[in-house]
């Protein structure tokens, strides 16, 4: 059976909403870490809402393409830090006792 492109649509909406919370800050971390994920959720939602102004005709393209991008060098910040931290953690294990 092929759904029609508004349950699609529809589903991938409500997808994306219930894994929001994973751009969100954690509690109990260092401020500088804290501040970093609050700065990143604020592109990610500044994203969301060029992505949704597009859609309504309510937001020029520009202003879309320019907070992709925002969007994908913060991105690549965030993977690129926790890939150190990781490397960090994989170097500790490797050390004697």
């Amino acid at each position: 059976m092929i759904s029609s492109p508004t349950i699609a649509a529809t589903s991938a909406a409500t997808a994306y909403d219930r894994a929001r919370h994973a751009v969100a800050p954690a509690a109990g971390l260092p401020q500088g870490v804290t501040n970093a994920a609050t700065d990143f959720a604020r592109v990610m939602e500044r994203v969301d809402l060029a992505a949704t102004g597009a859609m309504t005709g309510k937001t020029e393209t520009h202003d879309l393409v320019h907070s992709i991008a925002q969007a994908e060098i913060a991105l690549e910040t965030v993977v690129t830090i926790r890939d150190k931290v990781v490397e960090a953690y994989q170097e500790i294990l490797r050390m004697p006792v």
